[in-house]
C-alpha cells in the first residue's frame, strides 16, 4: 500500500478508501437510502475488513444514512476489532435522512450536533476523524453549521472537518467564512470524479490543490459502469439491475465509448477494467485517495492492486479523449434566477 498526507494536515492516509456503504442492509425505511438489493450483511462483510486491513487499508467511509445507520454499526464493529484505533482514519457523514421528522435532517446545529453524537454511538468510538457534511443544505445557513462543525471539533468528538458533493462557489463560501470567524475549516473534498464525469476539473479540484484540501473522489468506477459489466442493453450485474442512480446519471453512447477504451487499455495491460479506472483516478492531479466500494473479496482485491497500477501518458490520454462534458450530476443546484423576471 502506498500512503499520503491528506490535504494540508499531518495525518497520513492510504491510497485507497475503502467505501462502507456496501455494508448493511435488512429491511429499511422509507427515508433510507441505503444499498438495497446488493448490499453485504454484517457476516459477509468481515472478509471485506480484514483484506482491506491485510493490504494496509487506513482509510475507512461510511455515513449515518448507509443501510439507516447499520453500515456504521458493522464499519465500526470490525475496526474495533481487527484494528486499532489510533493507526486508522475513520470518517462519516452527516446531512440526510435519519427520519421522517424535518428535524432529522440537514445541516442545523441541532441535527449536526445529535448526528454526531448518534454516530459515535453506532460506531462504538470515543472520536470521529474525519466529520463530513454530505451535500449543501439550502435551508440552513451555512455559518450555522459552521459553527456548530467547529464546536464538535473543539468539544473533542471530531478531529477534522469535510464536505461531499457541491458548487465551487459554496466551498469556496465555505473555507473564507471559516477562516474569517476562525472556525476549523474543511480539509477533504468527497466529490463525484471518474472517467465518465470529470466535470470536476473545471472549478473544485483546482481550488482544493490551492487551497491545500484534500479529494478524496466517490464512484471511481461510476457505480461498475466501468467495470466492463454493463452493456448497451443493459446491465448484467445484481446492482446495474437495482441501481437507478447509475441508470440516470451514465449510459449515454458518449459513456460507453469511455468504457470501451477502459476496457481496450485493461486488455493490452492484462487487468481488469476496474483497475485501470481506478489507476487514472488516482494519477489524476490533486486526488490523494479515491473510495472504492466492492460486494465481492475478488473485486477489492483487484482495486487495490490498482495503487501500483502505472499508466503510461499515452494510455491517459487514450482514456480521456472520448470524453463529453456532462451536466451536473451527484448533487444539486437552485435554478438560477432570470435576469428578465
Amino acid at each position: 500500500m502506498q500512503y499520503t498526507l491528506l490535504g494540508k494536515t499531518g495525518i497520513t492516509v492510504s491510497r485507497i478508501c475503502l467505501g462502507c456503504m456496501s455494508y448493511g442492509g435488512g429491511e429499511l425505511p422509507d427515508w433510507s437510502i441505503g444499498t438495497r438489493g446488493w448490499h453485504l450483511n454484517k457476516e459477509d462483510a468481515r472478509e471485506h475488513f480484514k483484506i482491506a486491513i491485510d493490504a494496509g487499508i487506513n482509510f475507512f467511509d461510511t455515513a449515518d444514512v448507509y443501510s439507516a445507520g447499520l453500515s456504521e454499526e458493522i464499519t465500526g464493529g470490525y475496526l474495533r476489532e481487527m484494528a486499532s484505533r489510533d493507526e486508522i482514519i475513520v470518517a462519516t457523514k452527516v446531512c440526510g435522512p435519519m427520519g421522517k421528522s424535518p428535524n432529522q435532517k440537514g445541516l442545523s446545529r441541532k441535527h449536526i450536533l445529535e448526528g454526531c453524537d448518534h454516530s459515535l454511538r453506532r460506531l462504538g468510538m470515543d472520536f470521529i476523524d474525519l466529520y463530513q457534511i454530505h451535500r449543501w443544505d439550502f435551508s440552513t445557513p451555512i455559518e450555522e453549521t459552521l459553527d456548530a462543525l467547529d464546536s464538535l471539533v473543539r468539544a473533542g468528538k471530531v478531529r477534522y472537518l469535510g464536505a461531499s458533493s457541491m458548487a465551487a462557489w459554496q466551498f469556496s463560501k465555505a473555507l473564507y467564512l471559516a477562516k474569517e470567524y476562525g472556525w476549523h475549516r474543511f480539509i477533504a473534498m468527497q466529490n463525484h470524479y471518474n472517467l465518465v464525469y470529470r466535470e470536476e476539473e473545471r472549478e473544485m479540484i483546482p481550488l482544493c490543490m490551492d487551497r491545500g484540501v484534500g479529494v478524496i473522489p466517490w464512484s471511481p468506477l461510476a457505480r461498475g459502469f466501468l467495470t466492463g459489466t454493463r452493456h448497451r442493453d443493459g446491465g448484467s450485474t445484481t446492482r446495474s439491475q437495482v441501481d437507478t442512480m447509475a441508470k440516470d446519471m451514465y449510459y449515454s453512447e458518449d459513456d460507453f465509448q469511455v468504457a470501451d477504451t477502459v476496457a481496450a487499455v485493461a486488455k493490452q495491460r492484462g487487468v481488469s477494467a476496474a483497475q485501470v479506472a481506478c489507476a487514472w483516478v488516482l494519477q489524476a492531479p490533486g486526488v490523494t485517495a479515491p473510495i472504492i466500494g466492492a460486494t465481492k473479496a475478488q473485486h477489492l482485491k483487484d482495486l487495490i492492486a490498482s495503487v501500483d497500477l502505472k499508466l503510461s501518458s499515452d494510455e491517459v490520454a487514450a482514456l480521456e479523449k472520448p470524453y463529453r462534458p456532462h451536466k451536473v450530476l451527484g448533487h444539486t443546484q437552485p435554478a438560477a434566477k432570470s435576469m428578465h423576471a
